[in-house]
C-alpha cells in the first residue's frame, strides 16, 4: 500500500512498508526528486534506520548479559506501518514493538514517522516513543537517495559552513580510526565517484546542518538537518543519484564492547519520555 501526500507545489508518494519516501515531484514540472530504486545499483529509496544506524560488531549486542542478533540498520526499514492520521498534505506513520521485535530488541516503543508538506519544503518528523518503565537505546537515521541525472561529475555539494571536511572510513561496515579530508572550493565539493571509492562517507560531527545539491553550479535541493549530530554521503559507481543521510548514530567500531547502552552515537531517553527530531527536503 501508498499513500499521497499534496500541496500546490509538491506531491510525495510513501510506501507503507518501512514507511519509505519513494516519490517527491514539483507539480509543475513533474520533476522527480527521489532515486528510481534501481536494484542494478540499489533497490531501496530512502529507508528510515531504526532502532541502530549502520552495523553492529557481530552484528549483535548485548543488554543485561543476554545476546541480541540485529542486522544492518535495524528492522523499521522492512515493516508495515499503519497510518493514524492523514491531511491533504500530511499524513503520520507508526510501528510499535511486538512479539517478533522484542526477540532481537528488547524493549517497547511505538515510532512515528510524519511527512508535512509545507510550500517548497517536505519535513520529515521521527518521534520515538519509549513505552518502558527503564531506560530507552536506540540510534534512528535518515537514507534519501536523490536523483541526480545527466553526468556524476556535474554536479557540486555546498556544505553551509566553510569548515574542514573531515570523514571516517568504513572497514568491513565498522566504523575506522582513519580519517580523510574532502578537497573543496570554499564550501563547495565537486562530487565524483572515486569521491566514494571506500564506501559511505562518515561524518560523526559537522557544524554545517544544511547542504544543497546543484548543477552546474546551479543549485535545486537543499537538506537541512538541525539538530543531527552524525551524517552519511554516499552513493555507488556509476548510480545516478546522491544519499545525504542526517543521524543520530552510526555503526560501531572495532572496539565497541557490544554493550548497546556503551554503544558510540546512542540515543537515550528515559522511561515514557518521547524523543522527536526532524529535517527537511527543499525544493529550490
Amino acid at each position: 500500500m501508498t499513500t499521497t501526500i499534496s500541496n500546490a507545489y509538491l506531491t510525495a508518494k510513501i510506501n507503507h512498508k518501512g514507511a519509505e519516501l519513494f516519490s517527491l515531484q514539483a507539480n509543475d514540472t513533474l520533476k522527480e526528486y527521489i532515486w528510481e530504486g534501481n536494484p542494478e545499483f540499489w533497490g531501496k529509496h530512502s529507508p528510515v534506520l531504526f532502532p541502530i544506524v549502520g552495523t553492529l560488531k557481530n552484528n549483535s549486542y548485548k543488554v543485561n548479559n543476554s545476546e541480541y542478533q540485529l542486522s544492518r540498520h535495524g528492522f523499521a526499514r522492512d515493516m508495515t506501518f499503519e497510518v493514524i492520521e492523514k491531511t491533504e498534505n500530511s499524513v503520520t506513520f507508526s510501528i510499535q514493538s511486538s512479539v517478533e521485535t522484542l526477540k532481537v530488541y528488547p524493549f517497547k516503543f511505538e515510532l512515528q514517522i510524519i511527512y508535512a508538506l509545507e510550500g517548497k519544503k517536505l519535513n520529515i518528523i521521527y518521534k520515538v516513543i519509549n513505552k518502558n518503565q527503564s531506560q530507552l537505546p536506540f540510534s534512528i537515521g535518515a537514507h534519501p537517495a536523490f536523483a541526480l541525472e545527466g553526468n556524476f561529475d556535474e554536479y557540486e555539494l555546498e556544505f553551509e559552513k566553510n569548515e574542514a571536511l573531515v570523514y571516517h572510513l568504513l572497514e568491513n561496515d565498522l566504523i575506522s580510526t582513519a580519517t580523510k579530508t574532502i578537497e573543496k572550493q570554499d564550501n563547495l565539493v565537486l562530487l565524483n565517484y572515486p569521491l566514494f571509492e571506500n564506501d559511505a562517507l562518515i561524518f560523526k560531527s559537522l557544524k554545517s546542518k544544511k547542504l544543497t545539491i546543484s548543477k552546474n553550479q546551479i543549485p535545486f535541493l537543499r537538506v537541512d538537518f538541525q539538530g543531527f549530530p552524525n551524517l552519511g554521503i554516499w552513493t555507488k559507481k556509476d548510480a545516478s543519484f546522491l544519499c545525504i543521510e542526517p543521524w543520530y548514530g552510526y555503526s560501531d567500531t572495532n572496539e565497541a564492547t557490544g554493550n548497546l547502552f556503551e554503544k558510540e552515537g546512542i540515543q537515550i531517553i528515559e522511561a515514557n519520555e518521547i524523543f522527536n527530531s526532524k529535517f527537511t527536503i527543499e525544493i529550490i
